[in-house]
């Protein structure tokens, strides 16, 4: 039975499922905890279905977690918000009726949110902001690690990291002898290696109830609806799929972390733990996940080595934290640049798949399919044609943070504007991540299936990406010539008489005025 009076109202956001924050160390009755489903956050862009569904579930069942350890909860669907503005709106309201003396949240990990909550103004009513307890940085840490609009070495702050928390070190020298073993990961798949990848752990959670809310209240989404979500939505379900991950998964991780194939039914899982959204709603902490990985390895019986567990702890304390910290030094100016002046349209076959190019359609309709593409696929694939092809920084933005079950405006942004697009300047990058076909080739067997020829720049049929990729370097040579990670490449074109980079660059063309016929 709900109280009719509250002395504090505590607003959990969809992203703010940590059962162990220090909110929750003690029930009181005075304190009513808020969650709920607002359209402004399915609208501010078009999300897939299965992401809105995994967010919702999440918090209903996070709703019933703290009900049932004995706390006060409000949980609100869309039924019960559709007629606010908008979250102020909604808080103010709640504030009023239920007589509380303070508003208390958590700091929100979007920008946008954190905006909209610090110009909160309540009559009679304190506010007051807490940490999250998630991240291993807090945000007042953040500027001794990154400086505002100056690029920064992932690996540098990685180091950084390892030697603050204690993590693979060893009497304060990196476990293996190495920081880093990349050398020994990164292979493609074999026949033989396709035929023993195993079966994703998936699982069946009713969201036929969420569905039937998201089409009454006129909600706009992409990609493949369901009523059976296959994503964890709860802290059980999460550790889980942590469990799973160090123990059938872990010891092949990274030697196939940069593989695609089209040969199995799991391609579009393989070998990657498939926890950001457990991390990024915040059910699982990423040291729970980082020593989970390190226990599975330190086993006597373990069959994963150095290279394996180093590759997925880089993941968690050094690329996660690095990206925060990127994105929250340099807002709210992050990613208005667009430094390769890109100004072409999304293509149509972004919303539907349909597009001849193997490597394109597959990770396009995976996306669709799952709410899900791994590094990448949208790094190498997806993003290295939006960079080639000179689409608008912020039409691509959008298409990330709305199609990925994992992506949360502090995460996508740097990835999408830094790393695949190279747009902020070279702040998250050293150089453009271009390449032509023969990445793809190099890395899956997508070409084999294809339309076109990879081994071709021009004429019919030949692999868009290998002109495209000649044609940015070409137009960006004033740019990239310098960079001593790029210039090198482009003595092999200077090597081509004119005639034959016309051919190239005007193949290139065709394709971009062609582009939704690809």
């Amino acid at each position: 039975m709900m109280q009719s009076r509250y002395t504090t109202l505590r607003l959990v956001l969809g992203d703010q499922l940590n059962a162990s924050h220090h909110w929750y160390q003690q029930p009181n009755e005075d304190v009513l905890y808020v969650i709920a489903e607002l359209k402004q956050e399915t609208n501010y862009v078009t999300h897939h279905h299965q992401k809105i569904c995994a967010f919702f579930a999440a918090m209903e069942n996070f709703a019933i977690a703290l009900q049932q350890a004995g706390h006060e909860v409000l949980h609100l669907s869309l039924d019960d918000t559709h007629t606010y503005h908008d979250l102020p709106d909604l808080i103010l309201s709640l504030c009023q009726q239920y007589h509380c003396q303070a508003f208390e949240y958590q700091q929100p990990d979007e920008y946008r949110l954190s905006q909209q909550l610090a110009a909160l103004k309540i009559p009679d009513v304190t506010v007051q902001a807490s940490d999250s307890d998630h991240f291993l940085l807090t945000l007042a840490e953040l500027d001794q690690y990154v400086t505002p609009n100056k690029h920064h070495r992932m690996e540098h702050f990685y180091r950084a990291m390892r030697k603050r928390f204690g993590v693979l070190m060893v009497e304060g020298k990196p476990q293996g002898g190495k920081w880093n073993f990349d050398g020994a990961n990164r292979n493609k798949l074999k026949a033989g290696d396709i035929e023993h990848i195993p079966q994703p752990l998936m699982f069946s959670n009713d969201v036929s109830a969420i569905s039937k809310r998201l089409e009454k209240h006129n909600i706009n989404t992409i990609g493949q609806s369901c009523e059976q979500l296959l994503w964890p939505t709860n802290r059980k379900q999460s550790q889980a799929l942590l469990s799973y991950f160090c123990r059938d998964l872990l010891p092949l991780f990274g030697r196939f972390q940069d593989a695609m194939t089209t040969k199995s039914e799991s391609a579009w899982s393989l070998y990657h733990s498939r926890l950001s959204f457990a991390l990024n709603t915040k059910m699982l902490h990423p040291m729970q996940v980082i020593q989970a990985a390190i226990d599975a390895y330190s086993q006597p019986d373990s069959k994963i080595d150095i290279a394996q567990v180093e590759g997925f702890v880089r993941q968690i304390l050094g690329w996660r934290e690095f990206i925060r910290a990127i994105y929250w030094v340099n807002m709210p100016y992050y990613g208005q640049e667009n430094t390769l002046e890109a100004s072409g349209s999304l293509p149509d076959f972004f919303w539907d798949a349909k597009t001849n190019m193997q490597c394109m359609h597959h990770a396009i309709k995976q996306s669709l399919d799952y709410s899900y593409a791994h590094h990448i696929q949208r790094l190498m694939v997806t993003g290295n044609f939006c960079l080639l092809t000179g689409i608008t920084p912020s039409e691509v933005e959008k298409w990330y943070l709305g199609i990925y079950i994992d992506a949360i405006e502090w995460v996508e942004k740097p990835n999408t504007l830094g790393m695949a697009l190279f747009a902020d300047a070279g702040v998250v990058a050293t150089k453009p991540y271009a390449a032509s076909g023969a990445y793809i080739n190099k890395m899956s067997d997508y070409c084999s299936s294809c339309q076109y020829d990879v081994k071709k720049k021009t004429g019919l049929n030949a692999c868009p990406f290998n002109s495209l990729y000649w044609r940015f370097m070409d137009k960006n040579r004033e740019l990239l010539a310098n960079n001593p990670r790029v210039g090198m490449l482009f003595s092999h074109w200077d090597k081509l008489d004119d005639s034959e980079q016309s051919v190239i660059v005007e193949q290139a063309e065709y394709y971009l005025r062609h582009i939704n016929s690809l």
